[in-house]
């Protein structure tokens, strides 16, 4: 069986978590996988998953390996895997569409994209 390859859009908190996890996983045995419901769906186990692109609007992001990106601001998820080696999927610029509130441009950009919006 292959790779599940999987696209993200939005390389914010919950693509950290995810890739966290990914990574986490790999180094356990499916006794000690506490957190997961199935250790083996299908004859897939949480490491066949791969992440193959990354798009995002965030000049913190674009540009960068996802590895590195999943911990730019203004992400602030737990961070509980920091071992997450190099992917070699560059993260890509996404299209500004609605997803990004007018009123977040006042926010600290610890917060928020504020002027760290990537225009194309």
């Amino acid at each position: 069986m292959g790779k599940i390859k999987i696209g993200i859009v939005g390389v914010g908190n919950c693509a950290s978590a995810l890739i966290q996890g990914i990574e986490y996983y790999k180094h356990k045995e499916p006794e000690d996988a506490i957190g997961l419901m199935h250790w083996d769906m299908g004859g897939y186990k949480p490491y066949d998953i791969e992440v193959v692109s990354a798009f995002d609007i965030d000049k913190r992001k674009v540009g960068k390996d996802v590895s590195e990106a999943i911990f730019a601001p203004p992400n602030c998820t737990k961070v509980f895997w920091r071992d997450v080696p190099e992917m070699g999927v560059k993260v890509k610029m996404g299209k500004v569409l609605d997803g990004v509130s007018e009123h977040m441009k006042d926010y600290d950009e610890k917060y928020t994209l504020g002027s760290s919006l990537t225009r194309i």
